[in-house]
């Protein structure tokens, strides 16, 4: 019989969360699982899975962008109603599969405001006598709270108190969870690490074809509701350097860019034929592969893909509210040699277009030698938890 795993993930604000938790589901899918996916939040069109996952597309909920407040994302709809509609679905979805795992992305760590579905999930196993295995399944670097001694404590609580395993979707020679969490000492269950997880090889698209002489600039901030400053910044170096530089601009604005934003970019690029704007692609890293340049957030996800591309590129890490996460990657890659940062003061477009003109004449540097199996590491540490599982309820049967 096939083993069964549940996989829940709520992404809010971008689709870091989501992509690199498709790519989880689909080596477990590979692996010979049966999956239930519990999405929580708002699916960009053109975002599949594979047709043998099932998906429960709970009643979407997102955040704002400084991440204070969640919201329903059908404003008509209230939100504790959608939270009990939510909290119902997962009960009952948990009671249909009966999973023998369910993998929860980011909680504790992260997502204390949807406590609300998922403690009460977590308590219904652990009534069941755990016989469902839970795991959490983090990224490489955690974001500093207000009140970092309160949140630790949640942290270390709910981790003893509910979950077998963390898995840590990192290389530990690049980074290691105690860099931002300190700790993790205090943490009594086996922490994995994975290696990154990135785009398989094998979703890489033929070749599209290119005007020799013409350089490929891709242009993307992840899920659209940050980085607008970027792609307008990028629209105005590109017309500064249309006539020095032949080249083509592909922009992809994220799927959640707000409407009057993705029409204004538009109309800063009316006049310009080398550039081609879109909201978003299914296939991002063939698109990546076949550029010359890639300009972008650095999101765990985005810096996956350049690294699995080995692609010039250069990041703008997000910092709102705080948030020093991708500015600790991007730094850390930039001394690697991976990528080039981009600073606030160098989005004025002269700056930027020269940085651009810079980027292409460099030489692409030897790619990192960082583990970006991640997905697949991930399949096998569950399949030797749920093993050892076996192994002990034989021996107390005995």
């Amino acid at each position: 019989m096939k083993k069964k795993a549940m996989f829940y993930c709520q992404h809010v604000l971008g689709m870091g969360h989501l992509i690199r938790s498709a790519e989880i589901v689909r080596a477990l899918e590979a692996g010979g699982y049966e999956v239930c996916f519990l999405n929580g939040g708002e699916l960009a069109e053109g975002f599949t899975l594979p047709d043998g996952i099932e998906v429960i597309n709970l009643p979407p909920i997102k955040a704002d962008a400084e991440f204070r407040a969640i919201h329903s994302a059908d404003g008509s709809q209230d939100l504790e109603a959608v939270k009990a509609s939510r909290r119902e679905l997962i009960l009952a979805a948990y009671e249909q599969l009966k999973p023998d795992v369910l993998i929860v992305e980011l909680f504790p760590f992260g997502r204390r405001k949807f406590a609300f579905e998922l403690v009460p999930l977590l308590e219904q196993i652990q009534a069941d006598g755990r016989a469902t295995k839970v795991v959490c399944s983090l990224r490489d670097i955690l974001v500093s709270k207000r009140d970092q001694t309160r949140f630790d404590d949640q942290v270390c609580d709910a981790m003893n108190r509910y979950f077998d395993l963390l898995l840590v979707h990192a290389d530990p020679c690049f980074q290691r969870l105690e860099e931002t969490f300190p700790r993790l000492a205090e943490i009594n269950s086996p922490v994995r690490y994975t290696g990154f997880v990135a785009q398989r090889a094998e979703a890489v698209k033929a070749d599209q074809p290119r005007q020799e002489g013409t350089a490929r600039i891709l242009v993307s901030i992840g899920g659209g509701r940050v980085g607008g400053e970027l792609l307008e910044a990028c629209v105005a170096a590109s017309a500064l350097l249309a006539e020095s530089l032949p080249h083509r601009m592909q922009i992809f604005t994220g799927p959640y860019l707000p409407d009057e934003q993705f029409t204004r970019l538009r109309q800063l690029a009316a006049n310009q034929p080398q550039i081609n704007i879109e909201r978003f692609t299914s296939e991002f890293q063939s698109q990546l592969e076949q550029s010359d340049l890639s300009i972008s957030m650095a999101g765990y996800n985005t810096c996956m893909n350049l690294l699995a591309a080995n692609a010039r590129a250069l990041v703008y890490p997000f910092t709102g509210n705080g948030n020093e996460e991708q500015t600790l990657r991007a730094v850390k890659l930039e001394k690697l040699g991976a990528v080039s940062i981009i600073r606030d003061s160098e989005l004025e477009a002269p700056v930027l277009a020269e940085k651009i003109l810079q980027s292409l004449r460099q030489t692409i540097a030897e790619r990192p030698s960082l583990d970006l199996d991640g997905a697949s590491k991930t399949v096998e540490v569950i399949n030797q938890l749920l093993t050892q599982s076996i192994a002990c309820a034989k021996g107390a049967s005995r």
